[in-house]
């Protein structure tokens, strides 16, 4: 969503990228990377390794990909921080000092920028450069990469590292053109600060970054309604400074403990429960779940191994959850309405927050249930809802998500073998091999992409992982004098079918959620990452690679001269 407080952003901050001494962009480079986040930078370190040319493209002005983008009030990492950044840094992870539990984005941020500096990835990163075509050449066995700036690349390999949570979501509200105040979308916000001092705020949207923007922006605004159509569960961050004897302690075992984080289901150091939630009496399960709330963060959700697969399992915790939402909303009428009630706890991404329940609480705020008043319109002074109520308003923030996973595949224009478009091959769903490639796409890599564990998991990890797959996979297929290397149709097929039974096993397909598209109009409803978790996902991509790549074809043709 482009506001003019974006518009005057990008202006101000071109220079930063124009002190940076780069290569002269080549026309021939072994490989393209798409993006500039925690997966770009990794995997354009990862390719120098073996010897290979590369340049990376990025949107934005900076390194960072989400972290760049969002930077909305109150954003910060839902992970914790000493275990959200690189192990393959081993002086940088040893260095770096973190402050606080939960990093905030400009902490993530400057981590980012210190990695592209000290292993001197700049000068191969172009910014404020969107790919908008990628075609293959299957005579040449070329990638012919286009961008929005009239550059034309070629390259063997093409590398998506746009990440999952890339495209951002405006609802089409009739209307919108006409206000008057400001505009704002949380994935892309202004980099200078917002003031919304004495100002009259809409946020549309309670998840993830509206849960954590609106106990922020309620300290500023002279009034704030939040427009919900779906209340989250959310659980308390209890962030807090981190002690440098903490760090001290953590980073002494570094290496034993990220080994043992990437064999997890989420990639993080959680207290995963081998207990079910029957197993035990209602004052020990209670017990336990007050354990896990005074904790704080995500790993409430694995207080007992089966709230993920037992719907009378998951209402017990549910039912905690809204226990504890209605002790801290005063208002009963408010409190019901921010108790989820359509949609099992852990099914939709579970939030972690600082304060927002109590935040209303708030004389100036207010909340409209938006299943019971629709909003009918936006006009010049504000929003109108279906009783015919016009909110008056001076700036609307759409914390409204994103077109997820697939999001960032469907803005390029991706043909493969034939001249076959990715979009028609994704037509009734996205259909990978390891979520890492398409049949027909030959030397197109997809870091994180759809049907790997990606969101589900620690990213970082699920990022080093499939950086490092696709490093192995390359480095083989140098070793074979090969040139190309895709998914099998029959691989292709099986890894589909094996995601959706997957999926069908727990509760995520019970609930209207992004992971399943539900959240785009129109978009084919299937569950998008791989539920089977990083450590069983790692495994299986171990022994295929061990098995000759399994499922993968290489084509030992000559290996055009880019020359």
């Amino acid at each position: 969503m482009t506001t003019p407080d974006q518009t005057q952003d990008a202006t101000a901050h071109r220079a930063l990228g124009q002190t940076v001494a780069r290569m002269p962009l080549d026309t021939h480079t072994d490989a393209v990377v798409i993006g500039a986040g925690f997966a770009g930078l990794y995997m354009l370190h990862s390719l120098r390794g073996l010897g290979l040319s590369a340049v990376a493209f990025e949107a934005g002005n900076d390194v960072g990909g989400t972290w760049y983008w969002n930077r909305y009030p109150g954003a910060r990492c839902d992970v914790e921080s000493l275990q959200y950044s690189f192990s393959w840094t081993k002086d940088l992870q040893q260095e770096w000092t973190w402050t606080e539990r939960y990093a905030p984005q400009s902490e993530i941020q400057a981590y980012l920028r210190q990695v592209a500096e000290r292993y001197d990835l700049l000068r191969d990163i172009h910014f404020q450069t969107r790919v908008i075509e990628a075609e293959w050449d299957q005579g040449a066995q070329l990638w012919t990469v286009r961008t929005h700036a009239g550059d034309v690349v070629r390259a063997r390999f093409v590398i998506s590292a746009a990440g999952c949570l890339s495209i951002g979501r405006v609802p089409d509200i009739p209307g919108l053109a006409d206000f008057q105040g400001r505009c704002y979308h949380t994935g892309q916000w202004p980099h200078e600060a917002v003031d919304f001092t004495d100002l009259r705020v809409a946020v549309i949207g309670t998840g993830s970054s509206g849960i954590q923007c609106i106990p922020v922006i309620a300290r500023q605004a002279a009034q704030l309604t939040v427009f919900q159509r779906t209340a989250n569960f959310s659980i308390p961050a209890h962030n807090r400074p981190i002690t440098l004897g903490e760090q001290r302690a953590f980073k002494a075992q570094y290496d034993a403990l990220r080994q043992t984080a990437k064999q997890t289901k989420a990639g993080i150091l959680y207290d995963y429960s081998t207990r079910a939630t029957f197993e035990v009496d209602e004052t020990e399960r209670q017990a336990e779940f007050e354990r896990r709330w005074a904790r704080g963060g995500p790993n409430f959700v694995q207080a007992f191994n089966d709230l993920a697969l037992d719907r009378k399992a998951n209402d017990q915790a549910a039912e905690f959850v809204r226990r504890k939402i209605r002790a801290a909303v005063h208002d009963p009428k408010t409190a019901e309405l921010l108790c989820p009630q359509d949609h099992a706890i852990g099914t939709k991404r579970i939030c972690v927050d600082t304060a927002y329940h109590d935040t209303f609480n708030l004389p100036h705020l207010s909340l409209v249930d938006l299943r019971a008043t629709p909003i009918m319109g936006i006009e010049a002074g504000g929003i109108r809802t279906a009783d015919g109520t016009l909110h008056a308003l001076d700036a609307i923030v759409f914390a409204t998500g994103y077109d997820a996973v697939t999001g960032a595949f469907d803005q390029i224009a991706y043909r493969g073998r034939d001249g076959r478009a990715l979009k028609q091959h994704w037509a009734e769903g996205p259909r990978t091999y390891l979520g890492l490639m398409s049949q027909g796409f030959p030397n197109l890599f997809m870091l994180t992409g759809p049907q790997s564990p990606s969101i589900l998991t620690n990213v970082v990890m699920a990022i080093e992982q499939h950086v490092e797959l696709v490093t192995r996979c390359l480095a083989d297929l140098q070793r074979r004098g090969a040139s190309v290397v895709e998914a099998t149709a029959a691989a292709e097929r099986d890894w589909v079918a094996h995601v959706a039974e997957v999926a069908r096993r727990t509760l995520h397909g019970s609930a209207n959620s992004w992971y399943t598209g539900a959240n785009v109009p129109g978009k084919p409803r299937v569950f998008l990452p791989y539920i089977g978790g990083l450590g069983a996902y790692t495994t299986r991509c171990d022994e295929i690679a061990a098995d000759g790549w399994r499922g993968f074809a290489f084509d030992a043709h000559r290996q055009q001269d880019l020359a």
